[in-house]
């Protein structure tokens, strides 16, 4: 089950679940990749540290996703897709913006009683 997560709300979505999330990418040959990343806002867009094969990813398929995991079965984990961009150059300076596109809180499967 997921719940829609208005845009004006992420902050503090993003507060809440904590500013560590997962990028979800997808390389040019279709290859998903997912990295850890710290993120912090910068107006409206989502912020993070990018390495060379999320910058490589993000420059074949600007479409991406956060994931901030569940903290326990039946939980809520945040989920944001979004359009992302790459700024800096290589090897130390590169970044990723992403615009969030939509966001919503979605339950994790609970563990199935023995």
């Amino acid at each position: 089950m997921s719940v829609a997560v208005p845009l004006s709300e992420l902050h503090d979505q993003v507060a809440r679940f904590g500013f560590h999330p997962y990028i979800v990418t997808v390389s040019g040959d279709c290859t998903p990749r997912v990295t850890s990343v710290r993120v912090s806002w910068e107006g409206t867009c989502l912020v993070a540290p990018a390495g060379r094969r999320t910058a490589a990813a993000v420059g074949a398929n600007d479409t991406v996703a956060l994931l901030w995991p569940a903290s326990a079965p039946g939980d809520y984990a945040l989920i944001v897709d979004g359009v992302a961009e790459i700024q800096g150059s290589a090897p130390d300076a590169l970044r990723v913006s992403i615009q969030p596109a939509k966001a919503v809180l979605h339950v994790t499967s609970r563990v199935p009683a023995a």
